[in-house]
C-alpha cells in the first residue's frame, strides 16, 4: 500500500516576465545568477521531485535563497508552480476549486511559523482554538481540544495568559498547540525554533519528538541547521540555488554524500547524532565458547594481543566478558570459564545511536558488546569508535 501524503514531480517556480527565455537557458546549463542578469527571472526552484510519506518527519534543508520556503509554499498553493504539480493522497492540488482549496487548508493541513503568527488580543486558549472556530466547533468542543493540546505542549494552567506575558519558547509552543488543535494530516514548520534562544531551542525539539512519538502526524520541517536537520528528521532533503541536491536519511547522508556540496555541508554536524552504532561497530576479534578449556581461552587472547576475550554459548548468546588476569589465576587454580566469568557488562543495540552511548563508552573497561534482541553478540564498539566518528 502506498503512503505516500504529498508527491511533488517536475516542480518549478519562476518570477519574472521572460521565463520561457529563462527556462531554455536553465535546460543548457546556464546557472541561476547568470539567468538573472541575462532576463531579469529568478529561478526560486527548478525541477523538483519529492515523495513524502505518511507520519514522517521530512525536513528541507538549505542556505537562504536555496527554495526551501517557496517550495512549502507551494504544498499549501501560497506559491503557485510555474510547471509540475503537487499531488496531496494523489489528487493534484493544482485542479482545486476555490471550495476544495479552502477545505484542504482548512482541515488538512497546518502551519506553524518562525514568527509565532500570534493574536495579542486573544488569549492563549483563545489563539489556540482559533482555527476550531473557523471551522465552526462549538465553545464547548473548541475550548476542550485546545485545552487538550496546551496540556501536550506543556501549557496547562496558562490558558487565560495573555500574549504578551509569554517567553519566545512559550509562544511558540501556543503556536505548535494550535496547529495541532484542527488535527491536521500535514504540519507544515518553517524555521519554528530560529528565533529562539539555544536552550530553548533545544527543549522545543525534544517537544516535536515526544509529540510525534504519540500523535505520528506527517511533519514537513525547515530549517538551515544540519544539526536539528539530523536530529529531527526521518529523512531529509538539502537544498541549493533552487534545486534538491540529495535526499535521505540522516545516516545514508552522512555516510554517501552525493556531492561535494553535500559533503561540506554536513561536515559540521555532531554525527555522534546520526550515526548508529551499527555504523562503527566491528567484529571481536577474540571469542570463545562457554564449554572451551582456559586454556584454550588464553592462547586466544595471547594470539590476537587483547587481555580480554567475550564470551557466548553454542548459539552464540552472549554469556560475559573474560579476562587474562581471570584466566590465568583460574587456570592455575583448577576452575573453569563460568567461575571467572564477568557477567554484569554493558550491552547496546545496532540502531542505538552514538550519542546515546558516549557516556558509557568513556567510562567502561571492555568494548561495549552489540547484542540483538536474542541477545546475540553482533559486535563491539569502543570509546575510540565513539570518538573518531565525532572528528570524522
Amino acid at each position: 500500500m502506498d503512503n505516500t501524503i504529498i508527491s511533488v514531480k517536475n516542480l518549478s517556480k519562476l518570477y519574472g516576465s521572460e521565463q520561457q527565455k529563462a527556462i531554455r537557458l536553465k535546460k543548457k546549463g546556464i546557472d541561476k545568477d547568470e539567468i538573472y542578469k541575462r532576463t531579469g527571472v529568478t529561478i526560486a526552484l527548478w525541477d523538483v521531485s519529492l515523495e513524502i510519506k505518511q507520519g514522517e518527519i521530512f525536513v528541507i534543508i538549505g542556505l537562504s535563497g536555496s527554495g526551501k520556503s517557496t517550495l512549502v509554499r507551494c504544498f499549501n498553493r501560497l506559491n503557485k508552480p510555474t510547471q509540475g504539480s503537487v499531488y496531496f493522497q494523489g489528487e493534484k492540488i493544482d485542479d482545486f476549486d476555490k471550495k476544495r482549496l479552502r477545505e484542504y487548508r482548512r482541515d488538512k493541513i497546518a502551519m506553524v511559523f518562525q514568527h509565532f503568527g500570534l493574536m495579542s488580543h486573544r488569549s492563549v486558549l483563545g489563539n489556540t482554538e482559533y482555527g476550531l472556530e473557523v471551522k465552526g466547533l462549538s465553545k464547548e468542543k473548541r475550548g476542550k481540544a485546545a485545552k487538550e493540546m496546551l496540556a501536550m505542549v506543556g501549557l496547562e494552567g496558562h490558558e487565560n495568559e495573555p500574549i504578551h506575558n509569554l517567553s519566545g519558547g512559550m509562544k511558540q509552543r501556543v503556536g505548535l498547540a494550535r496547529a495541532l488543535a484542527s488535527n491536521p494530516d500535514l504540519l507544515l514548520m518553517d524555521e519554528p525554533f530560529s528565533a529562539l534562544d539555544p536552550l530553548v531551542r533545544k527543549d522545543m525539539q525534544f517537544e516535536l519528538l515526544t509529540i510525534q512519538k504519540k500523535l505520528k502526524k506527517t511533519i514537513i520541517f525547515i530549517t538551515h541547521d544540519i544539526n536539528e536537520a539530523f536530529l529531527l528528521g526521518d529523512r531529509v532533503a538539502i537544498m541549493k540555488d533552487g534545486e534538491v541536491i540529495q535526499t535521505a536519511t540522516p545516516q545514508e547522508m552522512s555516510e554517501n554524500p552525493y556531492t561535494d556540496y553535500v559533503k561540506q555541508f554536513i561536515d559540521s554536524a555532531d554525527k555522534t547524532h546520526v550515526l548508529d552504532v551499527g555504523s562503527v561497530m566491528i567484529t571481536p576479534n577474540s571469542i570463545v565458547r562457554l564449554g572451551d578449556t582456559l586454556n584454550f581461552a588464553i592462547r586466544t587472547m595471547k594470539n590476537n594481543g587483547v587481555s580480554s576475550a567475550y564470551v557466548v554459548d553454542k548459539k552464540m548468546k552472549l554469556q560475559g566478558v573474560l579476562t587474562i588476569d581471570n584466566a590465568v589465576k583460574a587456570n592455575k587454580s583448577g576452575q573453569t570459564i563460568s567461575d571467572v566469568l564477568i557477567k554484569e557488562i554493558n550491552t547496546t543495540s545496532a540502531d542505538t545511536l552514538l550519542a546515546d552511548i558516549i557516556e558509557i563508552a568513556s567510562t567502561t573497561p571492555f568494548p561495549i558488546a552489540v547484542v540483538d534482541e536474542n541477545f546475540t553478540l553482533k559486535g563491539i564498539v569502543s570509546k575510540a569508535h565513539v570518538l573518531s566518528s565525532m572528528s570524522s
